[in-house]
């Protein structure tokens, strides 16, 4: 059985108003990243010629050489976006106001509309059993109709996420930038990110709930893995080396990620990433 996101008392029209918030949020100032859309880049500089605007001088080129140059730019070319949203029963799990899943189907959506707005179209594919797949497109509405799909959740749902990896990687044809949003619970996900990442632009957003790290006070706790129902004991050590062998799963396999702690804020984070994308690593 499907529930609906605990914001849903609330009006869709309020879901599509913070969807557009964030995605305005995340375009402020004409961020550079590519991720948000195709732009210009410098090709070379040649001799001005009447009518050449100013604004394209190349003061550089002529200072050095006593002549005015212009500088010339060309058309990148557009870059397909293609989200991967982690819709198992892990990420509907938590201890803060909003989880983890909460935070992903907001920030696929406004993700989607920041980058539709600059001409880059955008699909979508949800990693856990149901199937979901949008090829990508220029409509918002689209988007937001994958997005108020996303809104249901099922605490039964298992992972897929290494197996749609896998399929995105052998399906692209053309290099595209893919973003996955995740707790990354499965092991078998970073290979896959691996593969996926030799051939395309691979961004990770890694969702993780305070209560994945913050260590039981005292004793030994059992308990049930949301997506499989097996039986794990949970203690002070296993939480942080599970938090720990994510995070050098990623660095080890070069994967470029952003960590996301759900009770911190989401957006600043968020924004810096993507605006200086270019020259960072890991976050």
């Amino acid at each position: 059985m499907q529930y609906e996101l605990p914001e849903a008392v609330t009006a869709r029209r309020q879901f599509d108003f913070e969807v557009k918030w964030l995605a305005d949020s995340l375009s402020y100032g004409g961020d550079p990243s590519r991720f948000l859309g195709s732009g210009l880049e410098y090709a070379e500089s040649r001799p001005y010629e009447a009518g050449d605007p100013v604004k394209s001088i190349d003061w550089r080129v002529t200072a050095r050489t006593g002549k005015i140059y212009v500088k010339e730019y060309e058309a990148t070319r557009q870059m397909a976006l293609y989200l991967l949203v982690d819709t198992s029963a892990s990420m509907c799990v938590g201890s803060t106001d909003r989880s983890k899943y909460e935070w992903a189907v907001r920030l696929a959506a406004a993700l989607a509309q920041a980058a539709q707005e600059r001409m880059s179209p955008v699909g979508l594919l949800a990693a856990g059993d149901r199937d979901l797949r949008v090829t990508p497109t220029l409509s918002t509405s689209s988007a937001m109709r994958w997005a108020h799909e996303l809104r249901l959740y099922d605490f039964r749902e298992r992972t897929r996420l290494s197996e749609r990896l896998r399929t995105l990687a052998a399906a692209l044809k053309a290099r595209t930038l893919v973003v996955l949003l995740s707790d990354l619970h499965e092991p078998e996900v970073f290979p896959a990110l691996e593969l996926l990442a030799a051939s395309h632009e691979v961004i990770t957003l890694w969702l993780e709930d305070p209560a994945e790290v913050e260590p039981p006070r005292s004793g030994i706790f059992r308990a049930r893995e949301a997506e499989t129902g097996q039986p794990f004991v949970l203690t002070r050590r296993t939480r942080l080396l599970a938090h720990d062998r994510i995070r050098n799963s990623l660095v080890d396999g070069g994967i470029e990620f952003l960590h996301l702690p759900v009770d911190q804020p989401v957006l600043p984070r968020l924004r810096h990433f993507l605006r200086h994308r270019k020259s960072m690593g890991h976050a």
